[in-house]
């Protein structure tokens, strides 16, 4: 098949096995919600009362004394105690196969496309780190919320970016289906096109 390039009256050639599949839901939400937990830290811990120093004498003796009966001063209804059912350190990883992580991006970079929330153009630079540059750039294509994907990383491009909410810049190493989804538009140059064809092919 082919794409428009923006602002020119050129088509660009791509694979219908990258932007021509059928949007499958299930996996793409499989995949981002196992991106979303490998996110996560898991490191909350708590001490149980077997984990808490001291407690292993009985306070006072079962009866006589009128008090009620207490087996140890970490009981975790006592201040110093333990705590019930304390957390453990957790790994919330999902195990997600290769092929499934790179049909999840085929099917979001495909469903942009038909929607028409994929831009392609020659090439998208700054000249300098002007952020006020790329504002006027972007104003241009009427973008208040995109993602700029570019074949190499672009200093310039990034450093200007990087002040502007709702938008951001990245290599096509970095893409992941989280930061597809995020933007309402992807703008991707030609160079980037032919290196995800190249990786999801």
């Amino acid at each position: 098949m082919e794409i428009e390039l923006h602002n020119s009256t050129n088509k660009l050639s791509v694979a219908d096995e990258v932007f021509a599949v059928a949007f499958n839901e299930p996996l793409i939400h499989q995949v981002v919600t196992a991106y979303l937990a490998g996110g996560r830290a898991g490191t909350k811990a708590q001490k149980s009362k077997a984990m808490v120093s001291g407690g292993g004498k009985k306070p006072w003796k079962q009866k006589g004394t009128g008090r009620a009966r207490a087996g140890s001063i970490r009981s975790p209804l006592w201040r110093g105690g333990g705590k019930t059912f304390a957390a453990v350190p957790r790994d919330f990883s999902q195990k997600v196969n290769r092929k499934m992580y790179r049909g999840a991006i085929r099917s979001i970079v495909a469903e942009l496309n038909r929607q028409g929330h994929l831009l392609v153009a020659d090439a998208f630079t700054v000249d300098a780190v002007k952020t006020r540059t790329l504002v006027e750039k972007l104003d241009q294509i009427a973008a208040n919320d995109i993602l700029i994907v570019t074949g190499e990383v672009d200093r310039s491009l990034y450093l200007s970016a990087r002040n502007i909410p709702h938008v951001a810049v990245c290599d096509v190493d970095a893409i992941n289906p989280v930061l597809l989804l995020s933007h309402q538009k992807v703008l991707m140059t030609t160079d980037a096109v032919k290196k995800l064809e190249a990786w999801l092919q």
